[in-house]
C-alpha cells in the first residue's frame, strides 16, 4: 500500500473519530467506564486533537516530506502507556505510515479506543490484517518503542536493550512565568494545568517565579478551572488528601480552595498540587531545564505558547527523540 493510500486511510479514520457511529460511542464509553480518570471531556479532547494535529492529509504531507520512508518493513514492538486516553496515537501513526508489522502491547488502563480504532482500519483495507497487531507477547521483534515510568525503563532495558529501541521515562512539563503575565495567559495556562486532570506528560507540573511572585492573581484565574476538576471524586480526593499531609507534616501551601501551591524544587507534583520555585536568570534556568532530562516541555513567553502544551504537532516527539527517524533507519 503507497503512501498515498495511508494517508487517505488516516483522513478517512479522523473522519469516523469525530462521528457520532454507535459502535465509536460505545468505545468512548466503555473506555470512561473502565479508567475513572477518562471522561467524556478528555476523551473528546484527545480525539479532537488527534484529528486537527495528526490526521490532516496537508500536515501528514509536510510532516513525512522530511523523511525517507524505509524500503523494508521490519517487526516493531510498541509498549504503550495509559496516563491519557489515546496516548499512544503518535507512535501507531509512525509506524503505520513507515509500513512497518507493528505488534502493540496497550495499556490496561488505555485498552479500548486504539483496538477500536485498528478494527475500523481492518475492516477498510484487510491487508492490514498482515501489518497490524495487538499481542500481550513482543518477543522476536526487530525493534522496540517502550513508554512507562523510571522503574519500568530498567525493565525494559534489560529486555529490549540488544535491539533498537526508543525507551521512555518520566517527563513533566513546567512554565516559566515572568511576573507580569495578564488573566487571559492564565486562563490559557489553566489548559496546560488541568487537562487530563494533570496526568500527561506535557501537563504543566511546576511554576518557575521570580523572587517576590505575588501568585493571588494565578491562584484567583485557576479557581474556576480547578473548581470544576473538584466535582471529580479522585481528583477531589487527592486534594483532601494533600491538604491532610501538607497540615500534618506543617508544610506551607498556598490555595484557592481547589488547587494547592507548594514551594518544591522538584518539578514533579501529585494531582492538584502544583510545585514552585524561585529563579534570578531565566537563561540559566531553560537551560538547566531542557538539560535535566525530566522536562518535556517549557511552556511561557518565548517557550510554548500558553495554553498549547497539551496540543502537540506531528513533528512534537515525545522525550524530544524522533520517532520517524528512527523507524525510517532500522
Amino acid at each position: 500500500m503507497n503512501i498515498e493510500k495511508r494517508i487517505d486511510l488516516l483522513k478517512k479514520l479522523g473522519q469516523y473519530m469525530l462521528s457520532d457511529d454507535a459502535d465509536w460511542v460505545i468505545a468512548q464509553q466503555s473506555a470512561c467506564n473502565m479508567n475513572a480518570w477518562f471522561t467524556r471531556e478528555s476523551v473528546d479532547l484527545s480525539i479532537q486533537n488527534i484529528v486537527n494535529q495528526y490526521l490532516q492529509p496537508s500536515l501528514l504531507k509536510e510532516w513525512l516530506a522530511k523523511y525517507s520512508l524505509p524500503i523494508q518493513a521490519k517487526k516493531v514492538g510498541i509498549i504503550m502507556a495509559g496516563n491519557i486516553p489515546l496516548v499512544g496515537f503518535h507512535d501507531f501513526l509512525c509506524c503505520f505510515v513507515c509500513a512497518h508489522y507493528q505488534y502493540i502491547k496497550l495499556s490496561s488502563k488505555d485498552d479500548v479506543l486504539l483496538r477500536k480504532l485498528i478494527e475500523k482500519l481492518l475492516e477498510w483495507e484487510p491487508n492490514l490484517n498482515n501489518e497490524i497487531f495487538i499481542a500481550d507477547n513482543l518477543k522476536n521483534c526487530e525493534a522496540y518503542i517502550a513508554t512507562g515510568n523510571n522503574n519500568s525503563a530498567r525493565y525494559f532495558e534489560q529486555y529490549f536493550g540488544k535491539y533498537p529501541n526508543i525507551i521512555r521515562r518520566n517527563r513533566t512539563s513546567v512554565a516559566i512565568l515572568e511576573g507580569t503575565e495578564l488573566e487571559n495567559e492564565f486562563t490559557a495556562l489553566a489548559n496546560d494545568v488541568f487537562s487530563y486532570y494533570g496526568l500527561g506528560c506535557r501537563n504543566v507540573t511546576q511554576l518557575c517565579v521570580p523572587k517576590g511572585y505575588d501568585f493571588s492573581l494565578l491562584l484567583e484565574s485557576l479557581k474556576p478551572f480547578s473548581s470544576e476538576l473538584m466535582l471529580h471524586h479522585k481528583y477531589k480526593n487527592n486534594y483532601d488528601y494533600y491538604c491532610a499531609i501538607y497540615m500534618l507534616n506543617k508544610i506551607s501551601f498556598l490555595t484557592n480552595d481547589s488547587l494547592m501551591l507548594v514551594e518544591n524544587e522538584l518539578p514533579f507534583s501529585a494531582v492538584s498540587v502544583l510545585h514552585y520555585r524561585y529563579y534570578s536568570n531565566m537563561q540559566q534556568l531553560a537551560h538547566e531545564l531542557e538539560i535535566s532530562g525530566n522536562v518535556q516541555t517549557i511552556v511561557g513567553r518565548g517557550f510554548t505558547p500558553f495554553g498549547t502544551a497539551q496540543i502537540p504537532s506531528l513533528s512534537d516527539y515525545a522525550d524530544g527523540v524522533d520517532t520517524m527517524a528512527f523507524l525510517c533507519e532500522i
